[in-house]
């Protein structure tokens, strides 16, 4: 009888889980992020191809993604503050997928009539094909930046209620999600590319998000229904026509209000109303996205973790990943696509175990000194990198100039340019090694050591569970101590200043290209993840004082009366 009673509670717990709010977002945000990572792999290699395997085409497309979220994250974070959370969930999805299917229908009808294209018009049919793949690209990206603020740091924190415990587990379950998909989803359309052709490519991704669009938008409508408390938005107006009716707890409107910060800033608000009330004028009203621009970023400035969010954007401003700069190095120093490829598995792991780490180091220690703790753990293992600059095998030599060649030919000197990145230089983390496989017949360049390239990855695997540790610790401090009212421009912003720190070590690069000056990117890179853990150690402790030393774990004490953030 109770082995019977016992398998019924099992079954029933784990019948509940599977209907559980918080599974729907995890198979929500999985089927997302698989064809968020699909697109962005599959969009690099399309583009590459369309262009003559030159990386014309890419280069623009990152320029302008990067330079739109850059603009527009504060307007994008406001625009998630001013409007109901389902109707902004559902508007992203479908513009997000509908872009996604609209580009991947184009670039068939590219592919299938390029020679057509080509002559029609002088070429100009197809340059136009070209701007409209890369607009529409780019409207996907800055949809899914609206999705991915208002499902992971807003949806989120409200399912997982007061319970900072259930959330810091839901951010880590998240991440994880993220980490799987990076490696596995290109893999699949990378197949499905290799074996069949780019033609099919596209119609596989876009059949892959009208689908998987319906079962989002339902997933997205349950997690709604099951969640009473996503109805209420702080500092929203009109949600009680519609979105309250059927749910009737508007008692917790009272209950949802922000600190004395986001009153503060909900006051400027209606300042701004009431202006704007009394200058209805055109010029006014076409100024308002400049405003808003303006004060996302005064808002984002005078939050309590401003520091906080600038360390983790200092950390974009590393080639110490394993996006197309590093591995590409790595290519000039001997490593094989093979090796590549199990490092980047090595990567993925280790990720994994910082995501997991993060959740046994909260609870021992509390979320702000975990953050303290995963920065020391990756600053000491990026100065295995700094070793392997100065280590056997370091190709670091300032004396050789990364533009001579460049002045040379401009100056009429017959020497051709350095040959240009293959395709794979401009892939994704997760392209690399799909793509590197195809050319291990090429002939790889001799090395006398390999002890400065293995001091490198060992440094740039290691300290990935030192970052991703420390990426959750800042995403949670942002999600708890932000008012509700303006998660989004807030985050908004911190998506702006992430792509801002992205831009500056790509011109890094372009300002010293050659392998010989990658030891001076590796030391500059690692100095600006120190500047970054500095601003987190001002932060963390402003916050706890001496406590910051301490390895008690206050977590309760800090749930009941947590201590003042204010900068």
């Amino acid at each position: 009888m109770e082995n019977t009673t016992s398998k019924k509670r099992c079954c029933d717990s784990v019948r509940d889980f599977f209907t559980s709010a918080k599974f729907l977002i995890y198979l929500g945000h999985a089927l997302s992020t698989w064809g968020d990572r699909m697109w962005n792999f599959a969009v690099a290699v399309f583009l590459v191809e369309l262009y003559g395997n030159s990386l014309l085409l890419t280069a623009v497309y990152g320029l302008v993604v990067a330079g739109s979220v850059l603009l527009l994250g504060a307007i994008i974070g406001d625009w998630v503050d001013k409007n109901p959370r389902l109707r902004v969930a559902q508007t992203s999805l479908l513009v997000q997928n509908c872009a996604v299917i609209l580009c991947g229908v184009l670039l068939m009808v590219v592919f299938q009539f390029k020679e057509q294209l080509t002559v029609l018009y002088s070429g100009w049919l197809l340059t136009t094909c070209y701007i409209l793949v890369i607009t529409i690209a780019n409207i996907a990206n800055l949809a899914s930046t609206a999705m991915s603020i208002t499902i992971q740091r807003d949806w989120v924190v409200v399912v997982a209620g007061d319970d900072r415990s259930s959330l810091a587990d839901m951010n880590a379950t998240v991440r994880i999600i993220d980490q799987l998909t990076n490696i596995l989803a290109p893999m699949l359309v990378g197949q499905i590319m290799a074996f069949g052709s780019h033609f099919m490519g596209c119609g596989f991704i876009s059949g892959w998000n009208l689908c998987s669009m319906c079962l989002e938008y339902f997933l997205l409508w349950k997690v709604y229904q099951k969640t009473p408390a996503l109805a209420i938005k702080a500092g929203q107006k009109d949600t009680g026509d519609q979105e309250l009716k059927h749910l009737n707890i508007q008692k917790e409107l009272e209950n949802t209000e922000g600190p004395a910060e986001g009153s503060q800033l909900m006051n400027e608000a209606a300042v701004v109303k009431s202006d704007k009330e009394k200058n209805p004028g055109c010029c006014y009203q076409m100024s308002e996205p400049l405003r808003t621009f303006r004060d996302g970023w005064v808002a984002y400035y005078n939050q309590s973790i401003f520091f906080a969010g600038m360390s983790l954007a200092f950390l974009y401003m590393t080639v110490l990943g394993f996006d197309c700069i590093t591995t590409g190095y790595a290519y000039t120093q001997g490593l094989n696509g093979s090796i590549l490829s199990l490092l980047m598995g090595a990567s993925a792991v280790s990720g994994i175990c910082g995501t997991v780490a993060f959740t046994w180091v909260r609870k021992k220690c509390g979320l702000i000194r975990t953050g303290f703790i995963a920065g020391m753990a990756q600053l000491s293992c990026l100065m295995l990198c700094v070793v392997s600059v100065f280590v056997p095998g370091s190709p670091f030599d300032l004396s050789v100039s990364p533009f001579e060649s460049m002045i040379g030919h401009l100056l009429g000197n017959n020497a051709p340019l350095p040959e240009a990145p293959t395709m794979s230089s401009m892939l994704t983390t997760e392209a690399q090694g799909l793509v590197n496989v195809s050319m291990q017949s090429e002939e790889m360049p001799h090395i006398e050591s390999y002890m400065s390239v293995s001091l490198l990855f060992a440094g740039v695997i290691a300290a990935r569970v030192g970052l991703w540790s420390f990426d959750l610790t800042v995403t949670q401090l942002i999600q708890e101590n932000v008012a509700e009212a303006e998660r989004g421009v807030i985050n908004g912003v911190q998506n702006s200043m992430n792509y801002l720190l992205d831009l500056l070590h790509f011109v890094m690069v372009i300002l010293a290209p050659n392998p010989e000056a990658f030891g001076l990117l590796v030391i500059i890179s690692v100095s600006f993840v120190a500047m970054g853990h500095m601003m987190y150690f001002r932060f963390a402790f402003r916050s706890l004082r001496s406590r910051l030393f301490l390895c008690c774990s206050p977590e309760q004490k800090t749930d009941a009366d947590p201590p003042s953030l204010a900068v």
